[in-house]
């Protein structure tokens, strides 16, 4: 058995695919299969005249996602999907797969997420786990290059460390527990024993959002180093951006065509460096007359390619009742990306009003939302890091700047296109009387954090770290426009199946 990504030393050879039905078509003696093996799709051209019958019956037999073996010939071929072609010589149908519900018509997304056990088959669903599973590979060799050790902190917590209105409470042996919504604590006494460290695991938060940026259980990456202050921290973190990305287009040039993915501006973001900016900047610039006029040129963008789309639909649809089959399937396809785009631009007319009306009003002191994260980055190709936000905003294990005490020496990566936050992290409070006093004012029990406070009584150092969300991250560089297509099964907010 040979799998479809390894044709290429094949070609000339006969070999043996296993795999799923795709796709498939018929014209006169001859049945064109898109065959998945789960490394890629391959076409394989079964000719009444080159099979056995039963292997012809059996292809007469087929229906979409039947699992079989196909033995051929592989040829090149660049019209071909992957650039080879099996010329089939005998094939044996293990299932006829009957009445498969997702069919090549339009599905909703309501549909699709009852049935995501099965939308994961479908090409766009699993080019975007292999992104994802080529970002794990990356995040894991960066760190070990850079001497980290990965550790696992607990998902069983008793602390509640930024408050218990975003935890999921659940009981531990008639004790209150919660499941973590970040290892941060744990890898910070991990740090203290070697120094770089970093954890990889799900986490979890209750927040009742419905948003397209949240899940109830993501997974985070979340490095802690001793001796780091917070310029070494954002230095760390865009190296290790920059890195991931690069892996992505080296490694995942098939993967992002098949997403549809322009990636001039990650290119940008390996090429170039990441503008940091103050969060005092940062809101100096939400409520400039320049952010108001570009949101104000955004609203007649959008409109005017509203008006160019539906222009474009209405030719696309006279065309087609004269087109040719495989025109046809191009008409079809392009009319759905038109209705997803025309879906995007018009929750942008909704939403860029009420944006603008939200920077002009922004006070200094609040927390960014996601739609002032969206017009930060408008304004940039690349992340941005902004830096030192209001300590009341912030956790009560962020360090003070000691040139305002009104700071925090905190961070976040705020990903361009609408993305929005990708890494949140600060440099941490080394001092044992000083994290007492934060502990008090966030009325949190001290009791529960008196192994927390030991790493500031037994050789306290300056240390800082951060977290990466997996899923935001995915989507950012597959250019997906809801994180439920990041993770194999999502868990949503009314979402607990499959």
């Amino acid at each position: 058995m040979v799998y479809i990504k390894k044709l290429s030393e094949h070609v000339d050879e006969k070999v043996t695919l296993k795999g799923w039905v795709y796709n498939y078509r018929s014209s006169k003696n001859l049945y064109f299969i898109e065959l998945r093996d789960g490394s890629g799709i391959c076409q394989c051209v079964v000719a009444r005249d080159e099979v056995p019958d039963e292997a012809w019956q059996g292809a007469e037999s087929l229906r979409q996602e039947s699992s079989l073996e196909i033995t051929g010939t592989v040829v090149e071929d660049e019209r071909s999907i992957g650039g080879y072609e099996l010329q089939v010589t005998d094939l044996n149908v293990i299932q006829v797969a009957e009445d498969y519900p997702i069919t090549p018509k339009e599905h909703g997304v309501e549909f699709l997420m009852e049935n995501r056990h099965l939308w994961l088959r479908s090409q766009r669903q699993w080019a975007a786990m292999r992104v994802r599973n080529e970002i794990i590979f990356a995040i894991h060799t960066f760190f070990q290059n850079e001497g980290f050790i990965q550790m696992d902190a607990p998902i069983f917590t008793g602390n509640a460390a930024e408050g218990t209105t975003t935890l999921f409470e659940t009981e531990y042996f008639e004790e209150q527990a919660y499941l973590t919504q970040s290892g941060q604590l744990y890898g910070e006494a991990m740090a203290m024993a070697h120094g770089l460290i970093y954890t990889f695991g799900p986490t979890f938060r209750a927040e009742k959002s419905k948003t397209r940026r949240h899940l109830t259980e993501f997974w985070m990456i979340e490095p802690e180093m001793a001796f780091y202050d917070l310029n070494m921290n954002m230095d760390l973190a865009e190296r290790f951006v920059k890195v991931i990305i690069g892996r992505v287009l080296e490694n995942c040039e098939n993967e992002l065509n098949i997403l549809e993915r322009d990636t001039e501006n990650l290119k940008k973001a390996v090429e170039h460096d990441f503008p940091v900016i103050s969060y005092t900047d940062a809101v100096e610039n939400l409520k400039s007359d320049e952010t108001a006029q570009m949101l104000d040129d955004m609203m007649e963008s959008r409109k005017q390619e509203k008006e160019d789309l539906a222009k474009e639909k209405e030719e696309l649809e006279a065309e087609h009742g004269q087109a040719k089959k495989w025109r046809k399937a191009q008409i079809d396809q392009r009319i759905k990306d038109i209705a997803a785009r025309v879906d995007q631009i018009e929750e942008d007319l909704r939403n860029i009003p009420e944006w603008k009306k939200s920077a002009r009003e922004f006070e200094w002191g609040a927390d960014f939302g996601g739609s002032d994260e969206t017009i930060l980055t408008m304004q940039y190709d690349v992340p941005i890091l902004v830096h030192r936000y209001p300590a009341e905003i912030k956790a009560f294990y962020m360090k003070r700047d000691p040139e305002d005490d009104k700071l925090a020496l905190a961070v976040d990566m705020l990903a361009p296109e609408g993305y929005g936050e990708i890494i949140g992290g600060s440099q941490r409070e080394d001092d044992l009387d000083v994290l007492l006093e934060r502990i008090h004012e966030h009325d949190l029990p001290e009791n529960i954090f008196d192994w927390y406070l030991d790493l500031r009584k037994y050789g306290t150092v300056p240390h800082s770290g951060f977290g990466l969300g997996l899923e935001r991250t995915v989507a950012w560089l597959c250019g997906l426009h809801h994180v439920r297509e990041t993770i194999p099964f999502p868990r949503m907010m009314g979402r607990l199946r499959p």
